[in-house]
């Protein structure tokens, strides 16, 4: 995901035009919940199983930052009871789209900005402190999607409690399988040998992950600014690479790199170019098509390419169901 380079500036006259038209519940009678990406789509509807129906708004393999929301999407806030966002400045078109389009009643909740405090927030290299926009990608740590699922439980307990025992129970059920996942994912990185457990990337996204999981982001090729980066830069993440004997280099799945598939063609080391940070694996429906899918598959390819043994993720059972 890049960050946001344009501003969305959403017409008046469809704002006011579709605050207007705010269905309530809906058709189906249920608390409407519309969420951003994917991630957070899927948490959400694991918490609310089927006793509300949530809609993600941005779709998969597109920059949320970037996002422009079109009259459909203004629709779709138009109507919702709820609506959760990562916050951090994640979805910053999205946030002002449904702040012009909220109906009476509704609620506009940040998950992150609950979710950590702003000791605990990280500035890196494409999140510098200067731009005063901390990494947003908390997701990557499970134990803060764990926090992001009570969070959940505890704004549709507030909104709906007609169905605070579904969703408490789905809630407890979902958070019993992360828990198991944040235990294999950080079994699994214990693998990796210690020299290795670093990571180059082409988005900053595994800031927070590092942290949790004891790993050391070295650098990210999209700069702070989104631009290519500088040939004097690229040559100082070769000679680091090279001095490091850093195994493999991780690319994104949505956003090619040649920078990265050059410096891994310089420096002999593997190019990885499969992760996804907020665009989920496999197909809807299947059960890798989820968070815990998505974990499943970029921890398993880090620890794989790292040199490490990703066979404590079999221990992870999970059926995609919102039940």
């Amino acid at each position: 995901m890049r960050r946001i380079a344009v501003v969305l500036a959403v017409p008046a006259v469809l704002a006011v035009g579709l605050t207007a038209c705010g269905s309530g519940a809906g058709d189906s009678g249920k608390l409407q919940v519309v969420t951003t990406v994917a991630p957070i789509t899927d948490l959400a509807k694991n918490v609310a199983g089927n006793a509300a129906d949530v809609e993600g708004i941005i779709p998969e393999g597109v920059d949320s930052h970037t996002f422009e929301p079109t009259p459909g999407s203004a629709r779709l806030i138009a109507g919702a009871d709820l609506i959760l966002l990562n916050g951090l400045h994640l979805e910053d078109p999205t946030l002002r789209l449904a702040e012009a389009n909220l109906k009476d009643g509704a609620e506009i909740y940040a998950l992150g900005d609950h979710t950590i405090t702003k000791d605990q927030q990280i500035y890196d290299f494409s999140f510098p402190q200067s731009g005063g926009r901390p990494n947003p990608h908390l997701w990557m740590d499970v134990a803060l999607a764990i926090r992001y699922a009570d969070l959940i439980r505890d704004r549709l307990v507030k909104d709906d409690p007609a169905h605070a025992a579904a969703y408490r129970e789905n809630a407890g059920r979902f958070v019993g399988t992360l828990r198991t996942l944040d235990g294999a994912v950080q079994e699994a990185v214990d693998t990796v040998p210690e020299q290795n457990r670093v990571l180059l990337t082409y988005h900053d996204s595994f800031a927070y992950f590092a942290r949790r999981y004891g790993m050391q982001v070295i650098g990210a090729i999209q700069p702070a600014d989104f631009s290519e980066p500088s040939a004097q830069e690229v040559a100082r993440l070769i000679d680091q690479i090279n001095a490091e004997h850093v195994p493999a280099i991780f690319g994104s799945e949505v956003f090619p790199s040649p920078v990265l598939a050059q410096i891994a063609k310089e420096t002999g080391a593997t190019y990885e170019d499969t992760l996804r940070d907020d665009d989920l694996p496999g197909e809807p429906g299947e059960d890798d098509h989820s968070y815990v899918g998505l974990m499943l598959y970029d921890v398993g390819t880090i620890v794989r390419d790292l040199g490490g043994d990703p066979s404590a993720l079999d221990s992870v059972q999970f059926t995609n169901r919102y039940d």
